[in-house]
């Protein structure tokens, strides 16, 4: 018979042992004062610099967007009270599906708990409904789109990462196959390159394939008015369904599709993941709502974000600090081995008040672990240079290789 505690005991000392355990950081963040946040450990209490946020641009301390949200909770109370189709659609929801069919330029949206969520519950009926579907996914794109698909019970077809040679060789093969479904991401949170947007819709419209557009981690910051890549490249006309996220650059939680009114009609019939689910608080929604409008008219914040990423990548090449740079906001600064990335956060964090989180397998392949650094408008030359330097004293006193 076996051991349940036991096995479980076994399989997170092993984590441990490969360097793969997981601590979270007890912190509180400071409004008003981001990126700075207190870190909470047993006995003491100090103030650290974040630099791995997915707030991109802060927007989670904007003035607009908290007042929006205490007069939403001041004015309908807290949670919604109940699943989209039994008393839980406030208002304040279809306000901001409203404003995310402006922001994609689509005829219609679907707000989920989650980008997760959104993901792995429109994938999952798209692969379940769809006759004889078959998904082509990037070998990168994230777990809730892995995820989404493996619970459809589809076939999946695995192509290179943003290799269109290898996407279309695919999809000759299964040129017959009844649907087709191409889930993609346009920018990759962990080494922060692009996909071919253009390129990828062309391969879809030839070939009979849907597009299916992950822009978690492009909405608010790229594009005239922060709608994504897809907008940056005018190329969102092309794209069937834009997935995005309220929960990074627009600073609040959610996530959502956007498309065809069928299409998107089609996911909220049919998506256990969305039917069965309480909605969002209409707090939360009105603080979204706030925060797509202020981005879509204000280009300051964007501005600012990209200085600061130009200015850090520019320290920390001229420290031979390694990492990799793809044009993107998303800084990963390689490390290389799991116990030693974990040191080196570890050392950042209790030597140099700096916060950035070790990302090892299976976020990354073995051997590619990473300290991925994420700037935001708020931080200053200071601090800029107080991380550069305490990169520098991990990198000597770990061992670490630099670039040459």
């Amino acid at each position: 018979m076996i051991n349940y505690l036991e096995y479980f005991k076994k399989n997170l000392k092993n984590l441990k042992d490969d360097g793969n355990y997981r601590i979270f950081a007890d912190l509180e963040k400071l409004a008003g004062n981001f990126p700075k946040a207190l870190n909470y450990k047993e006995n003491s209490v100090s103030e650290v610099i974040v630099w791995c946020s997915n707030d991109y641009l802060g927007m989670s301390q904007n003035k607009i967007v908290l007042e929006s949200m205490i007069q939403a909770l001041n004015k309908v109370g807290a949670g919604s009270g109940g699943t989209r189709n039994i008393s839980g659609t406030n208002h304040y929801h279809v306000l901001l599906e409203r404003e995310l069919c402006y922001l994609h330029q689509k005829e219609s949206a679907l707000l989920f708990n989650s980008g997760y969520l959104a993901n792995q519950a429109t994938l999952s009926t798209l692969g379940k409904k769809l006759p004889e579907c078959i998904f082509f996914s990037d070998e990168k794109n994230h777990a809730s789109i892995i995820q989404g698909m493996k619970n459809s019970g589809a076939k999946k077809i695995i192509f290179k990462h943003n290799d269109l040679n290898d996407l279309e060789k695919n999809l000759k093969k299964y040129s017959e196959h009844s649907s087709k479904v191409i889930a993609f991401e346009s920018v990759y949170s962990m080494d922060g390159d692009f996909s071919p947007i253009r390129e990828i819709c062309y391969l879809a419209k030839k070939y009979n394939a849907i597009t299916f557009l992950d822009e978690v981690h492009a909405v608010g910051i790229y594009g005239q008015r922060g709608a994504g890549v897809a907008e940056r490249d005018g190329v969102m006309d092309q794209v069937d369904i834009v997935q995005g996220t309220l929960a990074k650059a627009f600073g609040v939680i959610g996530g959502y599709i956007t498309g065809k009114k069928d299409t998107i009609d089609f996911i909220r019939s049919f998506a256990s993941g969305f039917i069965f689910t309480t909605s969002l608080p209409p707090c939360i929604a009105a603080g979204a709502y706030a925060s797509i409008r202020h981005l879509k008219f204000s280009s300051s914040e964007r501005q600012s974000l990209f200085k600061v990423v130009k200015d850090l990548k520019k320290s920390l090449k001229k420290n031979n600090i390694p990492f990799i740079d793809n044009d993107s906001h998303i800084i990963p600064v390689i490390i290389g081995d799991p116990l030693l990335c974990k040191k080196a956060s570890q050392i950042l964090l209790d030597n140099f008040q700096v916060y950035v989180q070790p990302i090892n397998y299976p976020t990354v392949p073995k051997g590619k672990e990473r300290l991925r650094i994420t700037a935001s408008p708020q931080h200053t030359p200071r601090m800029i240079k107080n991380l550069v330097k305490a990169l520098c004293f991990v990198f000597e006193n770990l061992n670490i290789k630099k670039a040459a």
